[in-house]
């Protein structure tokens, strides 16, 4: 847990930069200390309004960024302003390059078994094959949870990420850090489908501009329109909710 928090909605965010974030990790790192890493969004905010599971998962954490650019406006508004977005995705790219110069050991732990693979043979492509430690696809029952969080712990890796959906990797975090016992940690949602290049990454103004969600929308329509429109009607509803209370 860092020094730095505001709360909001009831969950507490780090007031952190990018470099800042990086930093402790690595100080982290080299220390063979963990640190477990969570990102939030509109989506995830409301969601942990009523699963108690998913915001203790989320409150655990010792590093709880902001990975929506509408949460960093809601801070401003609410007169708690956050310094920047911290994105998951951009995050773990850091981490990688981070990886790379230090000698640490990624675990790639999710999303089908052909893009985990295509991520690792990249990774490895672009830094050297030590850098990969160890990758699984992220289908797999909960019987084999903790199976699996062993293998994770036996790879000698440095670093965790975890590509599946939420709740799911914020649960099957917190509830086998002990035992993965890695350095660092952290879900990554969708972002390696983007790395192995299955789905893109909206344009640097849209993420700028708060619209990275309806870029996802557009290319999934069928899927996200309706859990967006719900959890973003909600946060708006949230938000006016806590600038009313606060007035």
């Amino acid at each position: 847990m860092t020094n730095n928090r505001i709360e909001l909605f009831g969950i507490p965010v780090d007031n952190l930069s990018m470099d800042e974030t990086v930093a402790l990790i690595d100080q982290s790192i080299s220390r063979k200390i963990q640190i477990h890493h969570v990102v939030v969004n509109a989506a995830k905010i409301v969601n942990a309004q009523k699963d108690e599971q998913l915001k203790k998962s989320i409150v655990d954490c010792d590093i709880i960024n902001a990975d929506g650019q509408s949460i960093v406006w809601a801070s401003r508004i609410l007169r708690k302003p956050l310094v920047e977005r911290v994105a998951g995705i951009d995050l773990m790219q850091n981490m990688v390059l981070l990886a790379a110069q230090k000698g640490y050991k990624c675990y790639l732990l999710g999303a089908t078994e052909e893009v985990v693979y295509k991520v690792a043979k990249k990774y490895e492509a672009e830094h050297g094959k030590s850098i990969v430690g160890g990758y699984r696809n992220g289908y797999f029952e909960k019987e084999e949870e903790e199976m699996i969080a062993g293998e994770i712990a036996a790879s000698g890796a440095d670093t965790l990420f975890v590509a599946m959906t939420s709740p799911k990797k914020e649960i099957f975090l917190n509830r086998y850090k002990d035992l993965i016992k890695v350095p660092f940690i952290m879900g990554v949602g969708g972002s390696f489908d983007v790395v192995a290049g299955k789905t893109k990454r909206a344009p640097l103004w849209m993420q700028k501009s708060g619209l990275e969600w309806f870029f996802r929308v557009i290319q999934e329509p069928g899927r996200l329109w309706k859990r967006y429109l719900t959890t973003n009607s909600i946060f708006i509803y949230l938000l006016l909710k806590e600038k009313f209370s606060i007035k």
